[in-house]
């Protein structure tokens, strides 16, 4: 499957250009008439500076109407605790990031509830989607490309796999990584408790134990350990969890119901699920669209140099891409791209 893209280039408009690229891929042309239509965004963690700038999803809204659909906003709930783990601030994120452009409906309820388990493939055999994504008739997913600790960087895949599932199936990806402590380095000093932002570490007889099924695997633990007693194992699990879950999620729709725009702009160090997201590490390089998830992530990543995400995380960024593939979903690692000029 091709993909459309348009260099990032500030001595043309912009917004116009975006809406030939939106033209020349058909970027709409899964919005029936009276659909009700997920805009699928991240919102960005309050004070992040770099998310993908509002006046270009207040756009697609108005592409949306003009197809016949009836447009909404939609991010899920964090899993762990910060200014989006609950649906009120989450949605007073939203408002003060500027996207009051279309009602904003939290994808997963008040407190991360409403899901819908469906069956997948890969490392997961099952995924919590968030339900207002499982109910939506047609997604517009609008993704920023950006780095990511975890794994690689965030693209279409991980707006799919992480961003369209509920906090159970946020948690249940997680969990694909390990975690270890070695006792031999460990100085009890519970550093890693209070870097937790659950406390879930204890400190048993001066040595740290992290047994709890609520953790995450996120890195707090272990940047915080100052004799690097702790450390998170099996990192591409969680790449491979993200193209299980994304399976999962494209199967509540109907063939040809989704489609994909990625911003390649402000591509920082870490996650937009942080305020401080840390350096730009490259140039800006365009924005793409597709109606693959597989075919979009693998045309900005043979566009960059993503050694640089490899070798800062230790992961391979393109695993993620190659297993959505392989689980069926459509599209390209080494797509077509169409430039528009």
């Amino acid at each position: 499957m091709s993909v459309h893209f348009i260099q990032w280039n500030t001595s043309h408009d912009m917004l116009k250009e975006v809406n030939r690229l939106y033209d020349a891929a058909g970027t709409f042309d899964c919005i029936e008439k009276g659909d009700l239509v997920a805009v699928k965004l991240h919102v960005g963690e309050l004070g992040n500076p770099y998310h993908v700038q509002p006046f270009f999803v207040h756009d697609i809204v108005r592409r949306v109407k003009e197809a016949g659909g009836k447009p909404f906003l939609t991010d899920s709930t964090t899993y762990y605790c910060a200014q989006r783990n609950n649906g009120y601030d989450h949605t007073v994120t939203a408002l003060m990031h500027g996207f009051g452009m279309a009602p904003f409906i939290v994808a997963d309820g008040l407190r991360g509830e409403n899901a819908r388990l469906v069956k997948t493939k890969g490392i997961l055999k099952e995924v919590e989607v968030a339900g207002v994504i499982a109910e939506a008739d047609a997604m517009i997913v609008v993704s920023h490309n950006k780095g990511h600790e975890l794994s690689g960087f965030g693209g279409a895949i991980k707006n799919l796999g992480m961003g369209c599932t509920s906090q159970a199936g946020k948690l249940r990806q997680h969990r694909t990584i390990g975690l270890e402590i070695d006792t031999s380095k460990c100085i009890g000093c519970g550093k890693c408790k209070d870097a937790c932002s659950m406390h879930l570490p204890e400190i048993i007889e001066g040595k740290a134990r992290n047994t709890s099924p609520l953790c995450m695997r996120c890195p707090m633990c272990s940047e915080a350990c100052p004799t690097g007693a702790i450390k998170l194992t099996d990192k591409n699990n969680l790449c491979r969890a993200l193209a299980s879950a994304a399976y999962g999620v494209l199967s509540t729709f109907r063939k040809g119901k989704v489609s994909y725009v990625s911003f390649a702009k402000d591509i920082t160090q870490y996650c937009d699920c942080l305020p401080n997201p840390g350096e730009r590490v490259m140039k800006d390089v365009g924005i793409f669209a597709s109606n693959s998830p597989v075919s979009i992530d693998a045309a900005f990543l043979g566009m960059i140099d993503y050694k640089i995400f490899n070798d800062a995380y230790s992961v391979d960024c393109m695993l993620q891409v190659k297993e959505a593939k392989n689980l069926g979903i459509e599209g390209d690692t080494a797509p077509k791209i169409n430039r528009i000029s």
